[in-house]
């Protein structure tokens, strides 16, 4: 599951970071309007964590470009602002929470996992392609009931695809789904090939009913069998 998280204090920013990671998100960063903006309009996002007052815009603004786009990504608003206005504007231009800074760690790990859930099948956190299914936040898969046993990205990239069924995805963003900004761990696109490899080896032999498809030329999609 990605998550951004767009904060001009460095240290809150990167401790948040650090924090989420430990949770096994993919997490991504943006310092300024400008360079959020352009990350919302590239890529969706599972969680958008939120400051209101941004170096070049506001985030009140980026919440209309989501809402602009349609854009169904959740988005907790983290802001030293505590006016009853500023939570109300947040909140009916889309955002889905608010938490007002100084707070516990704990507390914003518990309202990214809540939000994540409601917006998962209004609540249900099972997700169904086939007979797979895939547990986020507990990051487990099984088919009719016989455990996947997935390293991390694995599961990563099978739930980037589970959340995509029958939608052609490039090498390029299934690698910015599993390593987020830091994309240059990775050595090579060819990474992707030998996971997506184990993956299609793990559903066929445990019996699933979607496959991993190659569509030649441009990437690879989930499909029913």
């Amino acid at each position: 599951m990605k998550i951004l998280i767009v904060e001009d204090e460095q240290d809150l920013r990167e401790t948040i970071r650090t924090s989420l990671q430990k949770e096994k998100f993919v997490v991504e960063t943006a310092a300024d309007y400008f360079s959020a903006l352009d990350k919302i309009n590239d890529y969706d996002y599972d969680c958008i964590l939120l400051d209101i007052m941004l170096p070049g815009g506001s985030g009140l603004d980026l919440l209309r470009e989501l809402k602009r786009l349609r854009r169904s990504d959740s988005v907790l608003i983290i802001s030293a602002k505590d006016s009853l206005d500023d939570k109300v504007d947040g909140l009916e231009l889309g955002a889905d929470d608010y938490l007002t800074k100084p707070f516990h760690l704990a507390e914003l790990n518990a309202r990214v996992k809540s939000l994540i859930r409601r917006r998962m099948a209004q609540g249900d956190t099972t997700l169904t392609v086939g007979n797979l299914q895939l547990w986020p936040d507990k990051r487990q898969a099984a088919v009719e009931g016989t455990s996947l046993q997935l390293n991390r990205k694995e599961f990563d990239l099978l739930y980037y695809f589970a959340v995509n069924p029958n939608r052609v995805i490039n090498k390029m963003s299934l690698a910015e789904s599993v390593w987020g900004d830091n994309i240059d761990q990775a050595d090579s696109l060819d990474f992707i090939y030998s996971q997506v490899k184990n993956l299609r080896k793990k559903l066929k032999q445990a019996g699933a009913t979607v496959e991993l498809k190659a569509v030649y030329g441009f990437g690879y999609k989930l499909s029913e069998v």
